[in-house]
């Protein structure tokens, strides 16, 4: 059996064991430390904004998002449904519920039209969001010169989801800084990882500082524990944070490489019934994933190519599969414009493998597998 080739491993450059060592050396094993610190300060430098905060995971980081902006027991949240599942689960951890945005296909990302049908519904119910949570899919950014007005005319704050988008730019601006708040991950098969991880940013202080203080235990300042309000145990390892410093100095290099990965898979399946992901005038991806849907009226489908890839140790997957249509949130409300758009990516979208380490001749043969599915 050939070695395995993954979708999106982890790609180690020759920067995070320094960064390790250190905190070996400094005895900074414990939770917090200089690498954390720099972390968060050298991350708000790169996207260009003022303020940060290392946590646990990117899951984490969107809780304590939802609790500043003191969503609860009976709120609703305006969610993208394609997604993965850590966009919306911490909605459900206040005891609020989400409903669901359809994506628009021009993007992948949330739909304007829909998101003011689904406003317009909680106007007439006099039921307002708590927030809206807006994902950047695939290391795209949503259209946000759509969004945010939408969402700025009914004072709704905005979480941007851009787990999947660090180093992608809309319109100059990178992703995480179009919310009142961003989200990053640093899981194993992000662009960047700390093993596992997220991170909030904001150019709101208060905001970061709240946050900061409720995933520190909510511990007061003073010199035994003291405990007024209910804390978390989110923060980020000084270890971690390490490894993310020595993987953020190679982020650009990252980019860089995925993105010629994509235009080879580009190139190599150009006679093929198959299309890239589209990429929305004046945005630059961060390639993440290389994503593509098949054309519904070929003689393959999705399914049919992950098998056959397979078998031969090479990993593929579908395009997230919708939130509205995961069986725990059956009960929820979707709103979508015609048709449905996130389901049609479902039903025909296909992710490529990825990772920076990916050789020429590795896509050549993942095409030459592809193409034999639509002999």
């Amino acid at each position: 059996m050939k070695n395995r080739i993954y979708l999106s491993p982890p790609h180690m450059g020759n920067n995070e064991i320094k960064y390790i060592q250190e905190a070996f050396q400094t005895n900074w094993i414990a939770p917090l430390g200089p690498n954390v610190d720099c972390f968060e300060n050298e991350l708000c430098e790169y996207v260009g904004i003022d303020h940060g905060l290392a946590l646990s995971s990117g899951t984490a980081a969107i809780h304590l998002a939802l609790k500043y902006y003191d969503v609860g027991l009976g709120d609703t949240v305006f969610c993208s449904s394609l997604t993965f599942v850590g966009s919306c689960n911490p909605i459900t951890y206040l005891g609020a519920t989400p409903i669901f945005i359809d994506c628009e296909s021009d993007s992948w990302n949330m739909s304007p039209e829909a998101l003011q049908k689904a406003f317009d519904g909680a106007l007439q119910q006099n039921r307002m969001p708590k927030a809206v949570i807006i994902v950047d899919l695939y290391g795209q950014a949503a259209q946000y010169d759509l969004l945010l007005p939408i969402c700025k005319k009914y004072n709704t704050p905005v979480i941007e989801d851009a787990a999947e988008a660090l180093g992608a730019t809309y319109k100059g601006q990178q992703c995480g800084t179009f919310g009142d708040v961003g989200i990053f991950s640093f899981n194993g098969n992000k662009i960047i990882t700390t093993s596992g991880g997220g991170m909030v940013v904001s150019n709101n202080k208060a905001a970061i500082d709240k946050m900061r203080f409720w995933a520190t235990q909510a511990k007061e300042p003073e010199i035994h524990y003291e405990h007024k309000e209910i804390g978390y145990n989110y923060r980020m390892s000084n270890i971690c944070a390490g490894i993310g410093r020595g993987q953020l100095e190679n982020l650009n290099e990252k980019i860089r490489i995925k993105k010629a990965i994509f235009q080879r898979y580009q190139e190599l399946l150009i006679d093929l019934p198959v299309k890239m992901l589209p990429i929305v005038e004046k945005s630059e991806l961060n390639y993440w994933l290389t994503v593509l849907t098949i054309d519904g009226e070929c003689n393959t489908s999705p399914i049919t190519i992950i098998k056959a890839l397979e078998q031969e140790n090479i990993e593929s997957r579908p395009v997230w599969k919708p939130m509205h249509l995961q069986p725990v949130f059956s009960d929820n409300k979707f709103v979508s414009s015609n048709p449905i758009i996130s389901e049609e990516l479902y039903a025909n979208g296909l992710c490529l493998p990825s990772g920076s380490t990916l050789t020429e001749e590795d896509q050549k043969y993942i095409c030459q597998i592809i193409s034999s599915c639509f002999e």
